[in-house]
């Protein structure tokens, strides 16, 4: 009897672990923009840190999230293309010498006054250029999908493994489906 109890309260948890994670964040608007004939992105994100992240930040252990993007034509007849599929990276850490916050995407890096300032960089993604508007046919409706995640496969072995271990190193958006077309009208030099 005393098995089956064990064994009934590590389901109950396991059960319970999906709902806690629920709230972890979101993508709230995606926008694509079509621009002197380059797609760019725009999209929202809403996400919080939690206490185990923001401590750790605040000690200097960098922080990098990534957004994954991928963009499809959907076909009948077979499986659907990938026209497009990148990712992004953000890296957020905090210099207690100059006591000032960066935050950096491949060579450019920002300053910020707070971690907050930092993270909305990575909440509102402004003009991600996703590449000539010419791969796209126009007036053929694409299917996207755009998420953000802490990527802790960058950070220090240390918390690789407490990221492993512990729930609150793992923060991931599900997957926000979105649609659009280029329209054969709209001016692309």
């Amino acid at each position: 009897m005393p098995r089956f109890l064990i064994f009934l309260a590590l389901s109950l948890l396991f059960l319970a672990a999906p709902a806690a994670r629920a709230d972890e964040g979101r993508v709230t608007r995606i926008e694509p923009v079509l621009r002197q004939g380059e797609l760019l992105l725009d999209a929202d994100i809403d996400f919080t840190l939690s206490g185990e992240l923001h401590e750790a930040a605040r000690k200097g252990v960098p922080l990098y999230f990534t957004a994954d993007l991928s963009i499809q034509y959907p076909r009948w007849w077979w499986f659907d293309e990938t026209i497009l599929s990148v990712s992004q990276t953000w890296r957020i850490q905090y210099n207690a010498l100059t006591r000032q916050w960066r935050v950096g995407t491949g060579d450019l890096s920002l300053p910020a006054t707070t971690l907050d300032e930092a993270l909305d960089l990575v909440r509102h993604i402004r003009n991600w250029p996703l590449g000539d508007a010419g791969r796209f046919t126009p007036d053929q409706t694409y299917q996207g999908r755009l998420r953000l995640r802490l990527d802790t496969s960058r950070l220090a072995r240390p918390f690789q493994v407490d990221a492993l271990n512990s729930g609150t190193w793992s923060l991931t958006t599900p997957w926000k489906e979105f649609t659009f077309s280029i329209s054969a009208a709209t001016p692309r030099g």
